[in-house]
């Protein structure tokens, strides 16, 4: 951000209620004066008439002799197509076919078509726009916001910097198509760091801004054009002389004004705003200005070379200067005030409407906006879960019971938690009051009486003066509050917000966990030949009623405890498994009631 008093803005000032903040020291409205007069509100107001002053509506009788409901004829007696009930026969049917007439009075067959007149809009360029902050106010910003510890929404900052082209950067990048072409060339002219669509557009700027740089027009005198001229035509918009219409260079004249100055106007539209003029003294200084011939002689070349006219000064630009100072850029940035100042049409119109849609809702500058914040350190959270922050720290809440801390931080978090809307000067109010005014101890300096029955005191050096203590600095007890509110807050434990309403963070809800799914029924698959399946693990030991033995068909025999029980083949005939006799122990006792064996 540049040094100029509008880029750099306070954040504690700015987001002070509007009673509160500075008046503006100038008025914008000072050079428009208003009407003084008395309003009349009994007075209708009428645009046709001188002063916007409707007469009074006059109520007397009318010049024909009463008012005018009483020589209006009664409406039974009212000839057809007076007014009145509609009586049969007095009109017949619309007739059908033929064109309807509007209200414009015109046929609807040869009405306005407003779509067919409208000129199509002119496509914007294939061009990115992107709005950023500047870097410096962002650094600003950081360390307003680290030493303040207030929490400022972050779209308030983002709305705050676009309000100032000095707070901005805006970058421009082009387009590609799918094959890695590029869809609308932009090209960055070297002497004055400006953007243009076209090349053409950069070598018009130059010779017209800085063509002093280049060139050098020198007149040299001529006979002036031969015979009498009493009028000569002369362009309504610039006021330039173009000649007399019969003049030899009166056309080249007037497509080189409209190419150089209003190409974007149609030339029949721009034809159409040349006027003759006969006045003695405007023909007197055409006449003049043909009595001269000028040439351009050009600079910054090793050798000195004289041109005839405008256009081969362009072509030897061309030639000379035009790879040197225009080149083709994919993407440039330029400073707030310095994007303001493009002169390419379409530059600008894409401008606008970028600034536009974010000073509608800024989100683009936020989110860039949010990244150098978080490059500096800074914090983001939500309020009522809609409005973003930064901070210099996240809530985090302090569990008093558990978290050991002094008496005096205690008593802040319970203070702010049983007062609502609590700022810091009633935190400082309540917790550490300000004692009454301090007497002043004004040492003297005169020099002690010699008839002072103290002579002691007298003999004795007067002791150095202390520095009194500004009525506004804090007591100790109340520095050792703010240190303890400073630790709070940058912890996370207390938030202190732009308005200074301070608030402590809220104890996390612990959301009960969901209930698991229920897995589906599989029935286990068999196992190919040759390999061995895992066991399942959700199953439940087996428990046998006693002197059963287990029957395995593919080896007559129960496996070794350390080893996986093999699952039996599959087979057409239904298997009994009858699980082993439990070993008596304290758990399963031997008096425990037999139970019926399994049956798969």
């Amino acid at each position: 951000m540049s040094a100029s008093p509008e880029a750099e803005f306070d954040l504690e000032k700015l987001f002070l209620p509007a009673w509160a903040q500075e008046s503006p020291a100038v008025n914008r409205y000072a050079k428009y004066e208003g009407d003084n007069r008395p309003v009349d509100r009994d007075r209708k107001f009428d645009d046709r008439r001188p002063g916007g002053r409707r007469p009074p509506r006059r109520d007397g009788p009318r010049p024909g002799g009463g008012n005018r409901d009483q020589n209006r004829p009664p409406r039974g007696d009212r000839a057809p197509g007076q007014g009145g009930p509609r009586r049969e026969g007095d009109r017949g049917p619309r007739p059908s076919g033929g064109p309807r007439r509007d209200f414009r009075g015109g046929d609807r067959q040869r009405g306005f078509n407003r779509e067919e007149r409208r000129e199509p809009a002119i496509p914007l360029p294939e061009i990115t726009v992107t709005l950023m902050p500047d870097d410096k106010g962002v650094d600003s910003l950081s360390r307003q916001i680290k030493m303040s510890g207030r929490s400022f929404p972050l779209f308030d900052i983002a709305q705050m910097i676009l309000q100032k082209p000095e707070r901005q950067q805006v970058r421009f990048e082009v387009k590609k198509k799918p094959d890695g072409t590029v869809a609308q060339p932009l090209f960055l002219c070297a002497v004055d760091d400006t953007l243009w669509l076209s090349e053409q557009e950069a070598v018009d700027h130059l010779l017209n801004k800085h063509f002093s740089m280049f060139y050098q027009a020198e007149k040299t005198p001529t006979d002036p054009p031969k015979g009498t001229y009493t009028f000569v035509a002369q362009c309504g918009m610039s006021g330039l002389i173009l000649g007399p219409p019969n003049y030899h260079d009166y056309q080249n004249q007037l497509h080189k004004l409209h190419t150089e100055r209003f190409s974007r106007m149609p030339f029949d539209a721009f034809k159409a705003r040349v006027k003759i003029v006969r006045e003695e003294a405007v023909v007197k200084k055409w006449i003049e200005d043909q009595s001269f011939k000028t040439e351009y002689i050009c600079l910054n070349v090793p050798e000195a070379t004289r041109l005839g006219s405008r256009e081969a000064v362009e072509a030897h630009f061309r030639e000379t200067h035009l790879a040197n100072l225009v080149k083709q850029v994919e993407q440039h940035t330029l400073s707030g005030p310095a994007s303001r100042q493009l002169r390419s049409p379409g530059l600008q119109r894409l401008l606008r409407i970028a600034w536009d849609e974010q000073k509608r809702f800024p989100l683009q500058i936020a989110t860039i906006l949010s990244q150098q914040f978080a490059s500096h350190g800074l914090q983001f959270f939500k309020v009522n879960k809609t409005i973003t922050h930064v901070s210099v720290a996240r809530p985090h809440y302090l569990d008093l019971e558990t978290t050991p801390v002094s008496n005096q931080v205690k008593e802040i978090v319970q203070f702010i938690n049983a007062h609502p809307k609590c700022t810091r000067r009633l935190l400082l109010e309540k917790l550490a009051p300000t004692p009454p005014a301090r007497a002043a101890e004004n040492v003297s300096s005169q020099p002690a009486d010699a008839n002072s029955p103290s002579s002691e005191a007298a003999a004795a050096p007067a002791a150095p003066a202390q520095p009194a203590q500004p009525s506004d600095a804090p007591t100790p007890e109340q520095a050792a509050i703010i240190g303890d509110l400073h630790w709070l807050i940058h912890q996370g434990h207390v938030i202190e917000f732009a308005n200074g309403i301070l608030e402590t963070a809220k104890k996390p809800v612990i959301k009960p966990p969901k209930p698991p799914k229920p897995a589906p029924a599989e029935q286990p698959a068999a196992a190919p030949a040759g390999e061995q399946a895992a066991p399942a693990a959700e199953v439940p030991p087996i428990e046998a009623a006693p002197g059963v033995e287990i029957f395995t068909p593919a080896d007559e025999a129960a496996p070794a405890p350390s080893e996986p029980a093999t699952p039996p083949e599959a087979s057409a005939e239904p298997v009994t498994v009858e699980p082993p006799v439990p070993a008596p122990s304290e758990s399963n006792p031997a008096s425990e009631p037999p139970r019926e064996p399994a049956v798969t």
